[in-house]
């Protein structure tokens, strides 16, 4: 991808974990990348259709020198995530801070910290089947989009299905979001887990009723196993209810685990079949 590279932008800050750091000051030097696609500002020559380097540089100025830090690694951090959250085109960046002058008794030319952040796009499943399960799930969207490091980009209509398993209970109705966040799996996971707990979801029976429940599907095209969070969802493939609304608004996302689209998972639910080719009622 294209990028707008800011080299060496000199700022007198005041970060360090000794106490005169922070007191008397020091050159840093900060170094930015900005992942964006730049064909159509360089095709019309339009400031609108890119991103304000220098504006972006005042941004770096501001976070470096509004707070102290112990870390120059708290320090990149900061200024990835202003990027990042400020710049829609953005879609990653390479922050590097160098500290010339940082204490160390030897002969040396500076330390740095070198980080890459990206925006990553995840998918979610939303159901409900207590309560008002429309506004449970309108619930779920709206406390997304309240959190600064995510934004929804789709929503898919809802859908009635039946309960999955064997525990009698009512209708569910389903959905699912796409999502744009700064989160990593873990993080996010978190982030939905209290989203459904401020819902009153209990957890007291599996694949029993409950106010709201929300599933990480896919993450960028990422495999994690791991005891608490498996991506891709480990059952999407055999669920109509999932690959249906998910299929709505993602028909070309792709499952990294059968490598394949979201539309052909649902193509193969509904021939009969389930991913393993054996006749679902085998």
């Amino acid at each position: 991808m294209d990028k707008i590279v800011i080299k060496d932008l000199e700022i007198f800050a005041y970060h360090g974990v000794l106490p005169e750091e922070r007191i008397k000051g020091q050159t840093f030097f900060l170094s930015a990348e900005l992942f964006v696609d730049l064909r159509d500002a360089g095709m019309t020559d339009d400031l609108d259709k890119t991103v304000n380097y220098a504006i972006v540089c005042e941004d770096i100025y501001q976070v470096m020198t509004k707070d102290k830090y112990q870390l120059i690694e708290a320090v990149a951090e900061n200024v990835a995530e202003t990027i990042l959250l400020k710049y829609d085109p953005v879609k990653a960046v390479k922050v590097m801070v160098s500290k010339p002058e940082a204490p160390i008794d030897m002969n040396f030319d500076t330390v740095m910290v070198d980080i890459t952040r990206k925006k990553h796009t995840a998918y979610l499943g939303i159901g409900s089947n207590l309560g008002d399960k429309e506004s449970y799930l309108d619930y779920a969207v709206d406390q997304l989009n309240k959190d600064d490091y995510i934004k929804v980009s789709k929503v898919s209509s809802y859908i009635v299905t039946k309960p999955y398993g064997d525990v009698e209970q009512d209708d569910f109705l389903n959905g699912c979001l796409e999502i744009e966040t700064l989160y990593t799996p873990e993080e996010l996971l978190a982030v939905i887990g209290d989203i459904e707990q401020g819902a009153g979801r209990k957890r007291l029976i599996h694949w029993g009723p409950r106010t709201l429940d929300i599933d990480i599907l896919l993450y960028d095209r990422e495999i994690i196993m791991e005891e608490k969070l498996i991506i891709p969802h480990i059952e999407m493939s055999k669920r109509e209810f999932v690959l249906k609304p998910l299929c709505e608004i993602a028909p070309f996302a792709y499952h990294p685990g059968y490598n394949k689209t979201v539309m052909e998972l649902y193509d193969i639910l509904n021939e009969g079949v389930d991913i393993t080719g054996t006749l679902k009622n085998d």
